[in-house]
């Protein structure tokens, strides 16, 4: 099968896709530990971004990364445990705990997003940036449309 057939250029896309993602996702991390954030784990991050917009409880998060409850609140334990996430007694519901990021995981948060201008910036000069800037367009408009997960 030659490059230019369509069966070509879809796998070709969807390594290219995946291949970036975990280069970005590999980027992140590694600029988050030399940020001193070094007792984390990729997975953390993409539970500081369900915990960061607000009103998460840890079933929350379980469905935001796809995993069981059980898993999720060992990850919780786990983030609580190291200062970064604190639980708060829910407003409407006595069982559940709202989770909130603490200075320690807004810290982290803020050198994650630093870490994503950076890792990206290559790319930005490579393609220039209006290029940058309309391929960024368009990867919007092909989505994501629910969260953003680690691929388990």
């Amino acid at each position: 099968m030659d490059s230019s057939t369509p069966d070509a250029t879809a796998l070709s896309f969807s390594t290219l896709v995946l291949a970036l993602a975990g280069e970005l996702v590999e980027g992140i991390h590694r600029r988050v530990v030399d940020a001193g954030f070094d007792d984390l784990r990729p997975t953390h991050g993409f539970a500081f971004a369900r915990i960061s917009h607000g009103g998460a409880t840890t079933a929350d998060l379980a469905a935001h990364l796809g995993v069981t409850k059980q898993a999720a609140a060992q990850l919780v334990e786990e983030l609580v445990k190291k200062g970064y996430v604190e639980r708060h007694p829910h407003p409407t519901d006595a069982r559940a705990r709202l989770l909130q990021l603490t200075e320690r995981g807004w810290a982290c948060t803020r050198a994650a997003d630093a870490a994503a201008v950076a890792t990206v910036a290559p790319w930005r000069e490579a393609l220039g940036a209006q290029r940058f800037a309309e391929l960024t367009g368009d990867l919007a408009a092909l989505g994501p449309k629910g969260p953003i997960r680690p691929a388990w």
